[in-house]
């Protein structure tokens, strides 16, 4: 019986873990669509009396106003609503444990598996998104920094442009594969 189990034990199968979309990218003139390296993340809420406190443990000030995000030693806090950041920090450190700390009144939520981004970037970037995304891409209307959740087909994104011509897409993993593709088709439709 021992004999059993211990061959048993020996022929399990190793489990590896591995990021929705590992390693995909696609490319058209003038766009590349290109999945990120894991990042930490956390979806935040607190009351305005918390935004100060909160600021100083992350390291970085929270938006406070629509459509802006702020960017410090690779954090980046995006505004989502009145009470409402996602917070990603692709540094390393941990913004969920950042938080502990405050006692000022706020909900930290770790949701760094739930999510997977994507790099929009090229020339025909704006018009890649824009394939599925109804918001105002222009420069004007979303300038560098500029930050919003949306949709994009059928699934809701959040969207950042981190360069006049690169974006970053945050979407649910479980809609990930769907994202890729939209932008994946988006990018040889926008190809210039």
């Amino acid at each position: 019986m021992a004999k059993a189990a211990a061959s048993k034990t020996a022929a399990s199968p190793s489990v590896e873990r591995r990021p929705a979309l590992a390693g995909r990218s696609t490319a058209a003139t003038g766009v590349k669509v290109e999945v990120l390296p894991p990042a930490d993340r956390i979806s935040l809420r607190a009351p305005e009396a918390s935004v100060a406190a909160l600021s100083k443990a992350l390291g970085v000030t929270l938006p406070q106003k629509p459509k802006t995000s702020a960017s410090k030693a690779g954090r980046t806090a995006l505004w989502l609503g009145p009470d409402e950041w996602l917070v990603i920090d692709e540094a390393g450190n941990d913004p969920l444990a950042d938080c502990v700390e405050v006692s000022a009144l706020h909900s930290a939520v770790g949701i760094s598996h739930r999510n997977i981004a994507i790099s929009v970037a090229g020339a025909g970037a704006a018009a890649a998104i824009n394939s599925g995304c109804p918001q105002d891409l222009s420069l004007e209307a979303f300038p560098v920094g500029a930050a919003s959740r949306t949709i994009l087909g059928k699934a809701e994104i959040v969207l950042l442009r981190n360069a006049p011509d690169a974006f970053r897409v945050e979407c649910w993993r479980s809609f990930s594969d769907y994202v890729f593709t939209f932008l994946s088709e988006g990018s040889r439709d926008a190809a210039v």
